[in-house]
């Protein structure tokens, strides 16, 4: 017979002799179903990564913006200076073109030529410099002969008178050219092409544009050389030429 007395040992009764549900609550609640594991983020952003970006794209927006706002306010400073100025390009003119012991051999030319240029600045604001400046003869586009020429600066609204002496001694020519040469001989005129490059610069107080090159062609110098001139002597045909020029 168990003695009152002492304590009970053992597994506590329960009603209805089951234990309570696993998942039971205080106050007798229960979920219905068991609750998920909790997982944790694994795409967490760092705000301050995110703050970074957006200050550094918008100073990169900033720095593009500003450059578009320099470059188109340059381009209108420059247009209104280009409306004040209205820079125009110089003049030229052959005025005068000789050529001394003009001879021909098989494939060979020797020759003296003598060119007198006439160069008017027509702008009424502008000053022009001449750096670099070159001459050129040519038969067709066959070259001869080739000279350096000093440089100089046209004043506004000036003319300035610029000479160029060239030489040729047994320069080679093939001889298509040196028979087509003959032939315009025989007829009495031989014409001549020159050319003129020079790198040009327009200034007009403190503004001064960048140095270009200016190119200039004057075509179908006709000089008087027969064949009975044995000096192979002979001027220009006719009234001075205008020369086209471009930059």
């Amino acid at each position: 017979m168990a003695d009152p007395s002492r304590p009970v040992t053992g597994y506590p009764a329960y009603p209805n002799g089951r234990p309570p549900p696993s998942n039971a609550q205080p106050h007798g609640q229960a979920y219905p179903y068991a609750a998920p594991p909790y997982s944790y983020p694994t795409n967490y952003a760092n705000p301050y990564d995110s703050t970074h970006q957006n200050a550094r794209l918008s100073f990169l927006r900033a720095i593009i913006a500003g450059i578009i706002v320099v470059f188109i306010i340059t381009a209108v400073i420059l247009f209104i200076i280009w409306l004040v100025l209205r820079p125009q390009l110089p003049e030229f003119r052959v005025d005068s073109f000789q050529v001394t012991n003009f001879s021909t051999a098989s494939q060979s030319l020797s020759a003296s030529w003598f060119i007198g240029f006439s160069v008017f600045n027509p702008n009424k604001k502008m000053t022009i410099s001449y750096d670099f400046i070159e001459s050129t003869v040519f038969y067709n586009n066959e070259f001869l002969s080739q000279t350096p020429v000093p440089p100089f600066t046209q004043d506004k609204r000036t003319q300035s008178v610029v000479n160029a002496s060239l030489s040729s001694l047994n320069a080679y020519i093939d001889a298509p050219t040196v028979s087509k040469i003959n032939d315009d001989r025989r007829r009495g005129t031989v014409k001549f092409n020159v050319g003129v490059s020079a790198r040009v610069g327009f200034r007009a107080g403190w503004w001064r544009t960048r140095r270009r090159l200016l190119r200039v062609l004057c075509e179908d110098l006709s000089i008087g050389l027969s064949p009975s001139n044995s000096s192979g002597s002979g001027k220009l045909i006719g009234e001075s030429r205008a020369c086209r020029v471009g930059i």
